[in-house]
């Protein structure tokens, strides 16, 4: 089973309310914001962008692949996983894997 495209890009900023601001500004519309300075985005049916304001890390973006049941996920053993599926905070489980240039990726499944 293969990926079923971008389900979201995640980014980390050093403030949450400029980088919703210039979003919206392209046009983002802001479907909620958490009390601790992060919130998502989303411009048309396309993927939604999470902001996580994070002050002691250098600003990055990531992109999270979906993936429909990660049951079916059969990764070529040339791909190196950084962290296997794992429960997340916010509902998901979530695999990292690094691409042959040191970026990673990470694949977004429901929880089952």
């Amino acid at each position: 089973m293969t990926t079923d495209g971008i389900d979201a890009v995640y980014l980390t900023t050093h403030n949450w309310g400029r980088t919703a601001k210039f979003l919206q500004s392209l046009g983002f519309q802001l479907d909620f914001e958490t009390d601790h300075n992060s919130g998502q985005l989303r411009n048309g049916d396309g993927p939604h962008v999470f902001v996580a304001e994070v002050p002691n890390r250098e600003p990055g973006l990531q992109l999270v692949l979906k993936v429909p049941d990660e049951s079916k996920v059969q990764l070529d053993p040339s791909v190196e996983v950084v962290t296997p599926f794992e429960d997340t905070h916010y509902g998901t489980r979530e695999m990292v894997v690094r691409d042959p240039d040191g970026r990673t990726w990470t694949l977004q499944a429901p929880t089952t």
